[in-house]
């Protein structure tokens, strides 16, 4: 992003000091939307990683089916909705706690950031003044202050941004206002998940009450919006802990604790559907997406600190189809693999309105034409890959994090 340009150059500064060479590592400072076509259509560049807005991978993602060679990888992170729910089992200051870590830390300004917080009605009273309490505690000012909890956001097009958006909502709680390029940590009162249409990227809350009865509702407005990327809940009940690490399409969740900060090689990062195309940053199937040759899935549970837990699980994808001389080949390695897939026998055109696709395994030269159909696509990113670079991105990978003190702690972590 053009904000970030000189903390970009300070960090390559360091890689090229710490022995990459500088022939390897290029920084291109620039207005995105001049040089990001550029390079993202130059057929010399064989992949591309972004992080970013779902519309900008989306665009990307067009410009190379359009110049690059089809089975050129995609790696795209592109953010969530992302929601909360606390129960009327929850220890409220745990879950106030990890509520203001969630939504406000680093002034809301992360991908991971809490969106949505859902509250059940038997306890939003208590809930509230709690959180409204802690959020009057909070300081917002110098981010260089030791003693400062909330900084400014970005630049004065994202302030403005912001407040505009919460002056169309309805406050139920904000602190003080500074002047600059400061959003006050604000709460909105909204009917729920679906009232949302856009990723708001400051310390804006929007909180939902929702009755017991209504908790599989809830799950479903939450999958609803399509996007991927982190949900968090607070309970003590392991049965709904375990419903919802089920039903709720994610790659990162977590438990009893804050869901933002992934820790390299204790919780991989990236969503599914409209938040990204995996691999999961910080997991065992993202290198291999920077080379060629095939990867393998695997399931594992993660280290991390005494009374957390941390697994990592990976799911073989349902609607991969093989295309091309080699399909018949192609169907059976995925098969061995764990995957559904199925011959496709169509052209392009029939792939635009395929509603349920996940992966064009390709072989032969005529590639391109896929690329571009899938390109234009609305929703999700759904690439073309040959065979040996396909493997990573045959399955969905979640990363569970419980922070299971809240529970009462697991004597198996004490160990011997």
């Amino acid at each position: 992003a053009e904000s970030t340009s000189l903390i970009a150059h300070f960090a390559v500064g360091l890689l090229h000091k710490a022995g990459v060479p500088d022939t390897s590592l290029i920084l291109v400072p620039g207005i995105g939307a001049t040089v990001g076509p550029i390079l993202c259509s130059d057929p010399k560049v064989s992949g591309i990683c972004f992080t970013g807005s779902t519309a900008t991978a989306q665009s990307i993602h067009r410009t190379m089916a359009a110049h690059l060679d089809p089975g050129a990888p995609l790696i795209a992170e592109t953010g969530g909705l992302n929601a909360m729910i606390v129960d009327s089992t929850a220890l409220p200051e745990q879950a106030v706690r990890d509520v203001i870590a969630s939504a406000f830390q680093s002034a809301g300004q992360r991908c991971s950031a809490l969106r949505c917080l859902y509250v059940q009605d038997d306890i939003a009273d208590t809930f509230t003044e709690m959180l409204f309490g802690a959020m009057d505690a909070l300081t917002v000012g110098d981010p260089g202050s030791p003693a400062t909890d909330v900084g400014p956001v970005i630049d004065q097009a994202a302030h403005d941004r912001i407040t505009a958006h919460i002056a169309r909502g309805t406050i139920l709680h904000q602190t003080p206002a500074r002047p600059g390029q400061f959003v006050p940590p604000t709460v909105l009162s909204i009917p729920g998940i679906e009232a949302l249409t856009e990723e708001i990227f400051g310390p804006v809350l929007h909180l939902a009450t929702y009755r017991a009865e209504d908790f599989d509702a809830v799950i479903r407005g939450i999958n609803a919006t399509g996007y991927g990327l982190t949900f968090g809940i607070h309970s003590r009940i392991d049965e709904r802990v375990q419903e919802v690490i089920r039903d709720v399409h994610v790659g990162n969740h977590y438990v009893n604790r804050n869901q933002i900060g992934a820790i390299v090689g204790s919780q991989p990062f990236g969503g599914h559907g409209l938040s990204g195309t995996g691999p999961k940053a910080g997991g065992p199937l993202y290198l291999p997406q920077f080379q060629r040759g095939p990867a393998q899935a695997s399931s594992q549970q993660l280290p991390g600190p005494t009374g957390e837990s941390n697994r990592y699980t990976v799911t073989p994808k349902r609607h991969v189809l093989c295309h091309g001389p080699d399909a018949a080949e192609d169907v059976a390695w995925a098969k061995s693999l764990g995957i559904t897939a199925e011959i496709h026998t169509g052209d392009a055109t029939d792939l635009a309105d395929r509603a349920q696709l996940d992966l064009v395994i390709g072989s032969g030269p005529d590639l391109a034409p896929l690329r571009r159909a899938l390109a234009n696509r609305d929703g999700p990113i759904v690439q073309v890959r040959t065979r040996d670079t396909a493997a990573p991105l045959l399955f969905l990978e979640t990363a569970t994090c419980i922070d299971i003190t809240a529970a009462g702690g697991n004597v198996d972590l004490l160990g011997a």
